[in-house]
């Protein structure tokens, strides 16, 4: 098992693997999502954190309410890397 889905699997307290698939599935999601948004992955800590939550909010399914409560956050992340890629040239 992968780390950010064993992670995940913790912070929401899950304790069974029957919803690996489904878990993963949501995961992923969130990861493409947050890379598009703000450039970060899941190496990243921010990202890890935003792509936790975002997968919260989608297994809830809550996703319609994740960017208006995250939008500081992902806005931040996304000036971020952008002022980051100015700084090495890119």
């Amino acid at each position: 098992m992968n780390t950010l889905l064993k992670d995940f699997k913790d912070r929401m307290h899950i304790f069974h693997d029957s919803e690996d698939s489904n878990l993963k599935g949501i995961l992923d999601e969130a990861t493409i999502y947050i890379k598009d948004k703000t450039g970060l992955d899941d190496k990243d800590t921010r990202g890890r954190r935003l792509i936790m939550e975002r997968g919260r909010y989608a297994y809830n399914d809550q996703l319609e309410f994740f960017e208006d409560n995250f939008l500081s956050e992902l806005l931040g992340a996304s000036f971020s890397g952008l002022e980051e890629a100015e700084n090495n040239g890119e």
